[in-house]
């Protein structure tokens, strides 16, 4: 059996540190001020047009307190076209590493990470870019989400002590629970958002593998001048 089995875990943590990237940005306000409004430490990062809508919803002097850019963070630019963002081992130890494990927080002393208490994301719009007309093959392989699907699994895997947020309509009522708890979030609350993380990435590949299905290689081939 791959990796290793946990025993003791905290069943409240206090998030300090969260990684949000969304492409459903509705309600983003509701997390944003309610997660900032309950610590005023809270650290958040963020790429591309997340942290531009974050920027906005925090203002400028909310936004050098509390909002920083995950390339700042890893020290390494995002690709041209935002192909590779978040897909750093700093970030994946941040979300990986479990609180009790010795190994791991060495691991974390020596790059410099720190912990992610709370991944915010949902996917690129791949059911909604097909069901337009005229879609492509090429159209559709192009909102393929790659760094999203690795980072809710990842943060999902870590109940443990993560909570992998993937529901717009979960803001609200996940805010309104850290604040009858003193700013934390249980175990429990963190295991059920893990169970609707992973449905979440099961529909999605599940809608991607089915669309492909129906596509011939003709489909496929008509999008392209095969060079060679």
């Amino acid at each position: 059996m791959a990796g290793n089995i946990v025993s003791k875990v905290d069943d409240w943590i206090r998030p300090q540190h969260v990684l949000i990237s969304v492409s459903d940005k509705r309600d983003l306000a509701v997390l944003v001020n309610g997660l900032v409004s309950i610590n005023d430490g809270l650290k958040i990062f963020s790429t591309g047009g997340t942290y531009n809508k974050i920027a906005e919803i925090l203002g400028e002097q909310g936004t050098e307190k509390h909002l920083e850019k995950v390339s700042t963070y890893t020290g390494q630019p995002e690709t041209q076209g935002g192909l590779v963002k978040t897909l750093d081992f700093k970030i994946y130890l941040g979300i990986l590493t479990e609180t009790y494990n010795d190994d791991h927080r060495n691991d974390m002393k020596r790059t410099g990470a720190v912990a992610m208490d709370m991944v915010v994301c949902n996917l690129y719009p791949f059911a909604e870019t097909v069901a337009k007309a005229g879609v492509t093959v090429e159209m559709a392989r192009a909102n393929i989400d790659i760094g999203g699907p690795t980072m809710v699994r990842a943060s999902a895997k870590n109940y443990l002590r993560v909570a992998c947020v993937t529901d717009p309509a979960d803001y609200g009522m996940l805010i309104s629970k850290m604040r009858a708890a003193g700013g934390r979030i249980d175990l429990k609350t963190r295991f059920a958002l893990a169970k609707k993380a992973f449905a979440h990435t099961a529909k999605y590949d599940s809608t991607i593998a089915g669309w492909l299905a129906e596509r011939s290689d003709s489909d496929m081939e008509s999008c392209y001048e095969k060079q060679g």
